[in-house]
């Protein structure tokens, strides 16, 4: 029977591979295990009873748009609030140019499909998101990988790349609070990538569900915010949000902001895909959210977040060996974890696990491959106290190897 199915996998499936921190997720379900292993935030904090005010509002005064089919571009009123929200980053896009999805991972699939030919090349930061790759598996992209210091992506890589004559389908980037390094595009080179957008017609999918979640000084100027700025219109740049990170990963809320000569073609995938976003989900969100929850929310999840982060690299200074070297994120929920040359974090994995704390070894990140010496750490979901145990558990594990 087995046979019968393995022949008629489509050639684009056949090399698809699990991701390595939903497996790591399994593990870290166990007692006394603690993670820094998935992206989670902390569940602690979800606004629960907000949320359920809204559900039983939702319910009640729209219980047909709650619980019927809706349009394939998203809930009107969400798409309406969504446009306020980045109207004050400086990004104003209408309603019309805005697509609900079922979280930013299924933007990046859409434009995956939209956009890439088996062996087409697409440049990505390296090390970068491990779920963008994991979307693309079965466009089968040639990645082009450029690099990534304290700074962010380093422009100057791309811009030598651009010369050379090659053209890539686009660039991703996360451009804040990278996943996984936690680095920022620094303000001189989010214009001058702007810039080089525009010089040399190459697309940008900027993936930013990370901005809001800062620590120190402002927010980051969106990309997508300084295309408009020197165009009038989103041009280069795709734009993608979402509310994970904010309110609650569990409703699949996200977004996407195209350039009008996107977006249609882009409905018109996503009706193919699931019709529409969740309508419940969707009313959930715009009822939670539409009296300024976020705006009440958000400052508490910097201040624990922030704390968070301080407890992990206080930790990491006080018991890890000098020769191993992190970031120091100004915000988000990731730091990266660089061991000396020759080590092995995924053997480091294993001594890790035996003494009930995990991580991500950082070699999937890798889509040009190596890597194999750092691992990301994730600081949002533990408290502080967890943390420093979790740091200890780590180090025991690196003096055992």
């Amino acid at each position: 029977m087995d046979l019968i199915w393995n022949d008629r996998i489509a050639e684009g499936a056949r090399g698809i591979s699990s991701s390595a921190i939903r497996d790591l997720l399994k593990l870290t379900a166990q007692p006394e295990m603690i993670s820094f292993a998935g992206g989670l935030p902390a569940p602690e904090l979800f606004p629960a009873e907000e949320i359920s005010a809204a559900s039983e509002q939702a319910l009640a005064e729209a219980p047909l748009a709650s619980l019927q089919y809706g349009p394939t571009e998203g809930y009107a009123p969400l798409r309406e609030l969504v446009a306020g929200w980045l109207r004050r980053l400086d990004l104003p896009v209408p309603p019309e140019q805005l697509l609900v999805t079922a979280g930013s991972q299924q933007g990046l699939d859409l434009l995956g499909r939209l956009l890439i030919d088996p062996g087409a090349p697409v440049a990505v930061e390296e090390p970068t998101y491990l779920g963008a790759l994991q979307a693309w598996q079965t466009c089968r992209p040639s990645y082009l990988t450029l690099p990534v210091d304290e700074h962010g992506l380093d422009v100057g890589a791309l811009e030598s790349l651009l010369a050379s004559g090659v053209r890539p389908r686009f660039l991703y980037v996360v451009s804040s609070f990278q996943n996984p390094t936690g680095t920022t595009l620094s303000p001189e080179r989010r214009v001058r990538l702007v810039e080089l957008a525009a010089r040399y017609a190459l697309p940008i999918v900027e993936d930013d569900p990370y901005g809001e979640l800062y620590y120190e000084g402002a927010r980051a100027t969106p990309l997508a915010a300084l295309d408009i700025a020197m165009h009038g219109e989103l041009r280069h740049v795709v734009y993608l949000g979402t509310l994970s990170k904010l309110l609650a990963p569990g409703l699949r809320v996200g977004w996407i902001a195209a350039p009008r000569a996107l977006y249609d073609r882009l409905v018109m995938l996503k009706q193919g895909m699931d019709l529409h976003t969740s309508s419940t989900a969707q009313l959930l969100a715009y009822y939670a959210c539409r009296d300024g929850l976020l705006d009440r929310h958000i400052p508490r999840l910097r201040a624990v977040y922030r704390e968070r982060r301080d407890a992990m690299l206080a930790a990491l200074t006080r018991q890890l060996p000098a020769e191993v070297r992190w970031t120091r994120p100004t915000g988000g929920m990731f730091l990266w974890l660089t061991l000396p040359k020759g080590q092995d974090a995924q053997a480091l994995l294993g001594r890790a696990l035996e003494r009930k704390v995990a991580f991500v070894p950082g070699q999937p990140f890798h889509p040009g491959g190596g890597g194999a010496n750092t691992m990301r750490l994730n600081f949002s979901h533990s408290p502080p106290a967890q943390l420093a145990e979790g740091v200890t558990r780590l180090a025991e594990a690196m003096r055992s190897g």
